[in-house]
């Protein structure tokens, strides 16, 4: 076991103090890459999640009210702890959800930087006004909104946390997490630097345990004036569902299933390295990986060649050793899911290129290994066309058409991210303005930045992360009529 785990804490932080679960249940918490169990964290059920919200209710008054100057002071102060404290965040991070030490800690860095942005963006949440009669005053204010639930995933689980908080807190909001139970150390060494930083006790609430208890009690709860979600389609509509009731605001950042596409006149060697960077980050387990790569079929040979070489030079490892380039997938269904999206595709005339199986052997054998795998002629008689996969399978599409590719592109449910390389003004164009996403990379794949809009449109939810639109998620428009007499 890494050592640093046995530095991190494992309770609950509610109003600021650590605290077990009143019915001093735990959970285990496995490294992926070794099957061992690392920790036991405490569980809260609907009392301690109340008890949070309580005290993020109680909080809201004097956080809101806190000079601007000095809120940026504290968040500032959390980002300066988040990237000091780095290489610790990071190596908890690898050993419970596997990704290579690398990426873990890039991850750390891009969140002390959002809460840097956002830091700094809450000096612009500019008001507006609006010609009005004489003597009188028409003024736009926004204000914070009040107590905000964030509900976090495993697969980025120090990203999506400071992704949902930093914005929050900036607008002067108030903060109930609650991370998923896969990875919930990485949430609670981010809350060792919060409770560092200086916020009041109560700013800042962690909560561990059944999604669905605690989902449910956040979305019941009148003081809970805002939720945001990532995570799975289904479990967004549900949580869609609950928060009907109480009329919450809501971001919902859900699947994805984006499309790749490499144009006749795309730059090949451009097109293999954003694609292999952009589909084995975090071994595929990402919402916004490459699923579906259609290749025009006049670079189709060279394209294959040498993505196949690409593929076969990656290291897949422990996520602790040096140069591993791919690391576990998170739980032995996912491997399931995998196996039956290939044997489906098979079945109707896919073939594997290169991969195709799970690694047993020596290291690999008591982890959730798979390798990385390259399979050709999909089509859309498979179920991995239209199935969001979250590992490391790269399905080749052949078109020789752009608008037929585009077409095939848009044929999903998910509108979260896409990418296309193309060099050709009016392709470059086209690809832009037709694929029907939220976000669209164009002979790029970085295309998550504290400074630019993050989310989709269709089944994959609603809403803006990161960007001046993501801190306008957490605030209310006020509007004021001022008649001077």
């Amino acid at each position: 076991m890494s050592e640093v785990i046995n530095k991190v804490h494992t309770q609950l932080f509610i109003d600021g103090q650590w605290m077990d679960g009143d019915n001093q249940e735990t959970k285990e918490v496995i490294n992926p890459a070794t099957g061992e169990v690392i920790a036991h964290t405490a569980q809260a059920g609907e009392t301690e999640t109340t008890r949070a919200i309580e005290a993020a209710s109680i909080a809201f008054k004097e956080w809101s009210s806190l000079e601007l100057k000095d809120r940026v002071s504290i968040l500032r102060k959390a980002a300066d702890l988040i990237e000091e404290n780095a290489d610790y965040i990071a190596e908890v991070m690898t050993t419970e959800q596997g990704k290579p030490l690398a990426e873990a800690r890039l991850e750390v860095i891009d969140g002390a930087e959002t809460f840097r942005w956002n830091a700094e963006e809450a000096r612009r949440l500019y008001g507006d006004t609006i010609p009005a009669p004489n003597a009188h005053h028409y003024e736009i204010m926004y204000q914070p909104i009040g107590v905000v639930a964030a509900i976090t995933p495993w697969n980025f689980p120090s990203g999506m946390v400071t992704r949902k908080i930093a914005p929050a807190l900036a607008a002067g909001n108030t903060v109930v997490l609650k991370p998923s139970g896969d990875t919930p150390l990485t949430a609670i060494a981010i809350f060792e630097q919060l409770e560092q930083a200086g916020f009041p006790a109560g700013a800042v609430n962690l909560v561990m345990g059944s999604s669905e208890v605690i989902g449910k009690t956040m979305t019941d709860s009148d003081t809970v004036r805002k939720l945001t979600f990532t995570g799975s389609t289904p479990i967004g509509k549900e949580l869609y569902k609950q928060s009907a009731a109480t009329l919450k605001k809501l971001s919902l950042e859900l699947g994805g299933h984006a499309p790749f596409i490499i144009h006749s006149d795309a730059d090949v060697k451009a097109s293999i390295e954003g694609l292999i960077g952009a589909k084995f980050r975090n071994n595929g387990q990402v919402c916004i990986a490459p699923n579906r790569v259609f290749v025009h079929e006049e670079i189709k040979e060279e394209f294959m060649a040498q993505l196949k070489t690409a593929v076969l030079n990656l290291k897949v490892g422990n996520g602790l050793e040096k140069d591993t380039k791919v690391g576990p997938l998170i739980r032995e269904d996912a491997i399931d899911k995998i196996k039956k999206q290939l044997d489906d595709a098979m079945d109707k005339g896919a073939k594997v290129i290169t991969g195709g199986g799970r690694l047993t052997d020596g290291d690999y054998a008591k982890g959730f290994f798979f390798q990385p795998t390259v399979i050709d002629h999909v089509d859309q008689s498979m179920n991995i066309f239209y199935e969001e996969t979250f590992g490391p399978v790269v399905p080749i599409i052949s078109f020789n058409d752009l608008d037929q590719v585009i077409e095939m592109a848009n044929d999903t449910e998910f509108g979260l991210a896409s990418y296309a390389y193309a060099s050709s003004a009016k392709a470059i164009y086209q690809l832009s303005t037709q694929l029907e996403y939220g976000m669209v990379g164009i002979n790029e794949v970085k295309i998550s930045n504290p400074e630019t809009p993050f989310g989709g449109v269709k089944h994959s939810g609603f809403g803006r992360e990161n960007s001046h639109l993501g801190l306008k998620e957490y605030v209310v428009e006020k509007f004021i009529n001022t008649h001077y007499i």
